[in-house]
């Protein structure tokens, strides 16, 4: 059988149990990874996917890397062959990392495996930032809250979205600059008490605040008007990038949305491996561990962010095979071209 597949069979959780069923029911699984879209009007990227010799079982999956798709009557014979026990122990499960070539998966590997190395995971928790449940009500300019005459107590100022990020830093400079720009960056924080200030509750009898409460993040909790799981984390990060995702710290005591990724580190001695954020070796791991979107975006979810390696002490030669492979791998999600 042979199907026109999504390229997320490359990388996709829910691209393993297909995977895990097709070796352990036909002899050959070949899967070939096709750079130039097959569709070029669609976001989508496909890949080919050819099994044969249905009954039996194979230990390795066949791999082959194209940059454009031709007709044949064949699947490739130019291919390598990528153990299935190398495939799930070594790259969790994704064949993405196989777009590569030898000396940079084993570099990667190497520098990743050091005993002084460490992962994101290692020394941060990565979580989402709140969900309000209805943005518009619940955050404010600073011309809204004078208006209302809402305390300041219950206003936390807070990063909307990756593209407010400034580039290291979230400072109470930025926050000046935001509320004096008169930006809608203001959560209502209240508490779960319902002794609130008079003007407080005339802000949530408004027509806008019975519509709010309506939506079912809000009509799920209780009360509805206090926004559950707001922390001030010590960095933020970025979780769809165009180049690179950003890691920002928190200077301003700010909290943020699920927009952005809210990281706070195990102990103040994580600061040290961030360091290493920015260098050729980060760029890459970010991309291996992360996964391409539509229109060439790359996303991180949680759990892929704590993967991201984090090293200092790396060769000058490795770092040049990890900024070429990082360029690689951002053609192959087609950043910065026309999708």
């Amino acid at each position: 059988m042979a199907f026109v597949v999504p390229a997320e069979i490359g990388h996709a959780p829910y691209a393993v149990p297909l995977l895990s069923y097709l070796v352990a029911n036909f002899t050959t699984v070949h899967v070939v990874a096709v750079r130039e879209k097959l569709f070029p009007d669609l976001s989508e990227d496909c890949w080919l996917l050819y099994a044969d010799g249905l009954g039996g079982s194979t230990d390795h999956i066949r791999f082959t890397v194209c940059d454009r798709f031709v007709p044949a009557a064949k699947p490739p014979r130019a291919m390598r062959r990528v153990g299935v026990a190398e495939w799930r122990s070594q790259w969790k499960s994704r064949l993405r990392p196989y777009l590569l070539s030898d000396p940079v998966r084993e570099a990667y590997l190497n520098v990743a495996g050091r005993g002084e190395t460490r992962r994101l995971g290692d020394i941060a928790s990565v979580g989402i930032g709140y969900v309000s449940g209805a943005n518009d009500f619940f955050h404010l300019r600073p011309s809204d809250a004078d208006r209302w005459d809402i305390p300041k107590r219950f206003l936390h100022p807070t990063v909307r979205n990756g593209r407010s990020l400034p580039s290291r830093a979230v400072t109470k400079a930025n926050v000046a600059t935001w509320l004096r720009d008169d930006e809608q960056v203001l959560l209502l924080r209240l508490p779960k008490s319902s002794d609130l200030p008079a003007s407080v509750m005339r802000y949530l009898s408004t027509d806008t605040a019975k519509l709010a409460s309506s939506a079912y993040k809000c009509r799920s909790r209780d009360p509805w008007f206090s926004v559950p799981d707001v922390n001030v984390p010590d960095y933020f990060l970025s979780y769809m990038s165009g180049e690179q995702p950003s890691l920002v710290a928190n200077r301003a005591d700010c909290t943020c949305t699920n927009s952005v990724h809210a990281v706070r580190l195990k102990s103040r001695d994580g600061v040290k491996h961030l360091k290493a954020w920015g260098t050729p070796l980060v760029q890459l791991s970010t991309e291996l561990e992360g996964h391409p979107l539509g229109g060439g975006m790359l996303k991180l979810e949680p759990r892929e962010a704590t993967q991201i390696v984090l090293a200092e002490a790396v060769d000058q030669f490795s770092m040049s095979l990890f900024a070429e492979a990082t360029d690689t791998l951002r053609t192959w999600r087609h950043h910065g071209r026309q999708s």
